[in-house]
């Protein structure tokens, strides 16, 4: 069986796709990845023997230089990536028998309409849940089409949503459909989502909640196989005194000045408790400070080898970072800078295993006090507790749900 994997955008959306990769591989699956050209999704996917076709422009430079908020270059952008499923993924799914997409509407919208085309299965995937339409909660804003003020009915905030996808989205996706001889959609987010979309979330960290209309398939989360050793002189430095605090945001860039600003303030704060400090560059730019022989500065990293050697971990909130810190047991302070990551700061309140930070900018006080509560006795106890709830391989559960869906007749289920 053949499996074309369509994804766009930051490591949050491309990581966990490598996960699944793997995991159809295993099974025996012959697959096929349509993602950015980013050096580094080009690394990962080599690091697990898959080699990508390059899928729109290289996202770390364009998420860099693009002001947030802003609408400019937005309407290119999604013709660029709807014209890239139906031209490289379309390809790409000749004789395949499944396309499973993530990542941004023009992308997920796109690819079940080469699905249709081809007449194979598909499968829409989200890494984090607010995007899934739910009466439990408000849709996330989308760029220059902000909520009117005083509307509090989630479901009326939801079809508003939905009209601000077609709008934005709708004639370019439709002018594409009619090329191929499809009949044109009158709900692309709806069509995109499917009615069942499946949430690649571990359900004791996100659960989705009953009563939200969607049948929604939560697999876990998709977590891409790491055995690489610490760098010898992170194993070093680990090894010289007592785990560090961990501080790094991932995907999410920063301008120098924010960026100079978030270190400095960070590693103060974590001098201020007795701690010695493992920085992360990630996109966000971070550095070390001074020469101080209590600091150590790494890049990309085996954070599934180096949380469990860590006293916590302060980071932005994004899916895949908050997961593997609650995976590992460490105790987190989250400083969610957009997006979804809000929310995943919510629920690691809500489990009682961490700290959300109250803004984007913590000062030296305020981070503090985040990491008190997060070092205490009582947090980090919670966190070995939730760790050892937290499903360790959603992706061999997805990749086995897919290939026997697509299976003929008769054929024994993975196992």
């Amino acid at each position: 069986m053949r499996v074309v994997l369509s994804t766009y955008g930051g490591r949050g959306s491309v990581e966990p796709m490598v996960g699944l990769a793997v995991r159809l591989r295993e099974l025996g699956a012959e697959v096929r990845v349509c993602a950015p050209p980013d050096e580094e999704f080009v690394d990962l996917f080599a690091g697990v023997g898959v080699s990508p076709v390059p899928m729109g422009r290289p996202v770390r430079p364009m998420v860099a230089s693009v002001e947030p908020g802003s609408t400019v270059g937005l309407a290119q952008r999604a013709a660029e990536l709807i014209a890239a499923q139906f031209g490289t993924v379309a390809a790409a799914a000749e004789g395949c028998d499944a396309i499973v997409a993530t990542g941004p509407l023009p992308v997920t919208a796109g690819a079940r309409s080469v699905a249709e085309k081809l007449g194979i299965r598909y499968v829409h995937a989200s890494h984090q849940p607010i995007i899934l339409p739910s009466p439990h909660q408000p849709p996330p804003a989308r760029r220059g089409r902000p909520m009117p003020p005083g509307v509090t009915d989630n479901r009326e905030l939801w079809e508003r949503d939905a009209r601000n996808a077609n709008e934005m989205f709708g004639a370019e996706i439709n002018a594409h459909r009619a090329a191929v001889g499809l009949p044109p959609v009158d709900n692309v987010r709806d069509y995109a989502f499917t009615g069942r979309p499946w949430l690649a979330t571990d359900p004791v960290l996100s659960p989705w909640p009953e009563g939200s209309g969607l049948d929604v398939v939560q697999t876990g989360a998709w977590i891409r196989p790491d055995d690489r050793p610490l760098p010898p002189g992170l194993g070093a430095f680990l090894d010289a005194g007592a785990p560090p605090v961990y501080v790094g945001f991932g995907s999410t860039p920063m301008g120098a000045d924010a960026s100079k600003n978030m270190a400095r303030v960070a590693v103060e704060a974590i001098r201020a408790q007795g701690r010695r400090v493992v920085v992360a560059h990630g996109w966000a730019g971070l550095d070390l400070i001074d020469d101080g022989d209590d600091c150590f500065a790494v890049g990309e990293v085996n954070q599934q080898a180096l949380f469990t050697r860590v006293a916590a971990v302060v980071h932005h909130g994004s899916a895949g970072t908050t997961t593997m810190a609650a995976r590992t047991g460490a105790p987190q302070v989250v400083v969610p800078q957009g997006a979804d990551q809000p929310y995943w700061a919510g629920r690691v309140v809500d489990l009682g295993i961490g700290v959300a930070h109250d803004g984007p900018t913590p000062t030296v006080a305020s981070l503090v006090a985040g990491l008190e509560t997060a070092l205490s006795t009582g947090t980090r106890a919670r966190s070995r507790t939730v760790a050892a709830t937290i499903d360790s391989d959603g992706a061999t559960t997805a990749a086995k749900r897919l290939l026997a869906e697509i299976a003929p007749n008769g054929r024994p289920l993975p196992t």
